[in-house]
């Protein structure tokens, strides 16, 4: 499946939150959860900046719908996200059965970007979320916002 106008849609939203959390001192990383019917369930942005690394949005859209949707209602809903789902996320995307993934950045891409810029690698290895939850399908990266996320990331993480 490829990325159709309704998906670049959320992908501009997962963006704003990027934004947002970048705004607020955070890591520039923003998700969207929407159901089959097209419903944006839940969002949020990285609150990583207090020292709890674990405190990503896609992480948080995994525990959310673990508590709050059925398991059927989490296999149809699709995450947006501004980047690629790191190991953490995608192991925590696959074991509550969540369904498709978009993203706007790749790991590759960002991981690219780091080396670019002579910034620190990420602390866990940039695999692909199907390294790691080889049964969930993604779609990614959005051309279309690749300059945009490039420049977020690297406000963010250019020393």
């Amino acid at each position: 499946m490829s990325i159709s106008a309704d998906d670049l849609a959320h992908l501009r939203r997962c963006a704003e939150l990027a934004r947002l959390a970048l705004d607020q001192g955070d890591e520039p990383f923003g998700s969207v959860l929407v159901d089959a019917d097209g419903a944006v369930r839940f969002e949020d942005h990285n609150r990583v900046k207090d020292g709890d690394a674990t405190r990503h949005p896609e992480f948080a859209i995994a525990r959310w719908a673990a508590e709050n949707l059925t398991p059927a209602q989490r296999a149809t809903a699709t995450v947006y996200t501004s980047g690629e789902h790191c190991p953490m996320c995608a192991a925590a995307h696959a074991w509550v059965g969540l369904g498709r993934i978009v993203y706007a950045a790749s790991s590759e891409q960002l991981t690219g970007w780091l080396t670019e810029w002579g910034a620190a690698p990420p602390p866990v290895a940039a695999l692909p979320v199907t390294a790691v939850a080889p049964g969930v399908h993604t779609d990614g990266p959005a051309p279309e916002l690749t300059a945009q996320m490039k420049a977020l990331y690297e406000k963010a993480f250019r020393p």
